[in-house]
């Protein structure tokens, strides 16, 4: 692996051994070869990268739109001149598909591409109105300050992108640590990218370390002032709860039970497309993957025909294949939890359409149908190439069973009648609603962000503008001002 000697966290513009005396090795998920092995950083590592950070913030705030885009454009072609040694490290290290591997680089360059159409927003100015005679109110927009960013494994290089660009964009600096399996892809190489651009020292700190180390370190530190995550929602609420009390500011983009819904009218042939890439892309590892398939009783049949012979055909396997669309799960935990939710599914009386197997790391996909809504299966982040299908009496109750979750991600409505779709999507309890399409669909100009136990706070250009950045009221008084006492 080209980067395997870039096996340090990133401090202060500098690749620092880890202080804690232990390593960890990043194994393919494929076949369990040794990819590298890196050293971990220590508890103290992390609080003088969060005290670099704060005094790096200081000067990077006072430089111009222009400068920070400049290391924007710099850091793109970076991934851009080394594309092929990057998505091979992404297929190796995530076990992801070539197809996954290019879909996620190109939204890591597409976030930094649109980092740099907003990079001016800071230090804008607008003013208000005033009923005081002689007052000028004047509002500020300034730099957040010191940003958290912890990221996870299944898209490690866009998700921990998307929280690093704009955050460096509007004048920020960042303390990152993404999931120990995916170092590189989630850490290492967006930390040589930055450093290749030129970033000054201590903008950016990357910190490869485990939780026996730092437990709530990335939490509880009181230097910053968001803390940025992505993964599940057990976790987005520890970290809710800690962050409230301390009151820091979060954007958490957390688990999902995203139902795909074939309403009476729908293309069944298109609809069947759609799930098959919704769902078994990176192996359903995706929090935005098909969780429940909600299907008018009218086209049930005929649906899970069709999406049963399709997912039987896909190709599994390496992922380094180009045929291959079915990888392996990340880790044996992964791997071992899905297993078991498949056997509770049929120990409950949860039927099988199609029984997978597993070879090696490798998963084949399972799909349960005549599910209820109110079976575990169907109330279950799976996070696996396993899916639930459900029956729906009618249109109105598909969207009855869509909200009966905790969750509220993204959602997915076929239908022949896009404006009824589009009104029946505002009827859903989610942040994304796609008609005609699957639920996997991100870009750095949408509202990216989920309801419920999905998530607080958007993605996306402009509303990540609003995250990361704090407003300022100054007001001049230019006449003297008369006051009642």
């Amino acid at each position: 692996m080209k980067f395997s000697s870039m096996n340090k966290s990133y401090i202060s513009g500098e690749w620092a051994e880890g202080l804690t005396g232990r390593t960890y090795d990043i194994l393919n998920p494929f076949n369990g070869s040794l990819l590298s092995t890196v050293s971990l950083a220590s508890s103290q590592q992390v609080q003088e990268s969060f005290e670099h950070a704060k005094a790096a913030q200081k000067e990077w705030a006072k430089t111009t739109p222009e400068q920070r885009n400049e290391i924007l454009r710099k850091a793109v072609s970076y991934f851009q001149e080394n594309r092929e040694d990057i998505m091979d490290v992404i297929v190796r290290e995530t076990g992801g598909s070539l197809i996954k591997a290019n879909a996620e680089l190109g939204l890591t360059i597409e976030i930094l591409k649109e980092a740099m159409t907003y990079a001016h927003e800071v230090n804008r100015v607008h003013e208000v109105p005033s009923a005081v005679e002689g007052k000028v109110n004047r509002i500020h927009r300034r730099p957040l300050g010191v940003i958290s960013s912890i990221s996870p494994f299944n898209f490690p290089m866009n998700l921990s992108v998307r929280t690093i660009a704009p955050a460096i964009a509007l004048g920020n600096s960042v303390v990152h640590k993404p999931d120990v399996q995916v170092s590189y892809s989630g850490g290492i190489i967006i930390a040589a990218a930055f450093e290749y651009a030129g970033l000054p020292k201590g903008v950016l700190n990357m910190i490869i370390t485990d939780l026996e180390e730092i437990g709530d370190d990335m939490l509880t530190n009181p230097i910053p002032r968001l803390i940025s995550f992505t993964g599940s929602t057990p976790v987005g609420r520890h970290i809710g709860e800690v962050a409230g009390k301390n009151l820091k500011r979060v954007a958490l983009e957390l688990g999902g039970n995203n139902p795909f819904i074939v309403l009476s009218d729908a293309n069944v042939d298109r609809a069947a497309d759609a799930a098959i890439f919704g769902k078994y892309l990176h192996q359903g590892q995706i929090c935005m993957s098909i969780n429940r398939i909600i299907v008018h009783k009218d086209l049930y049949e005929d649906f899970i025909g069709k999406f049963v012979e399709r997912a039987k055909a896909l190709p599994y396997g390496n992922p380094l294949d180009p045929k291959t669309v079915i990888g392996p799960l990340v880790n044996e935990s992964q791997i071992e939890k899905a297993q078991r939710y498949i056997e509770e599914a049929k120990q409950s009386g949860a039927v099988l359409a199609l029984e997978g197997k597993r070879e090696g790391n490798v998963l084949t996909p399972y799909i349960f149908r005549d599910v209820k809504n109110t079976d575990k299966i169907a109330q279950t982040e799976l996070f696996s190439p396993v899916v639930s299908i459900i029956k729906a009496e009618s249109d109105e109750e598909a969207i009855e069973i869509a909200n009966d979750t905790e969750y509220g991600l993204s959602s997915a409505i076929f239908t022949d009648d896009l404006e009824r779709g589009e009104r029946l999507g505002l009827e859903i309890d989610s942040g994304m609603t796609h008609i005609n399409d699957q639920t996997v669909n991100d870009g750095p100009n949408v509202a990216f962000g989920g309801n419920k136990m999905s998530g607080m706070g958007r993605f996306g250009n402009p509303w990540v503008v609003e995250e990361f950045t704090v407003t300022k009221w100054i007001s001049k008084q230019t006449v003297a001002r008369q006051y009642p006492f």
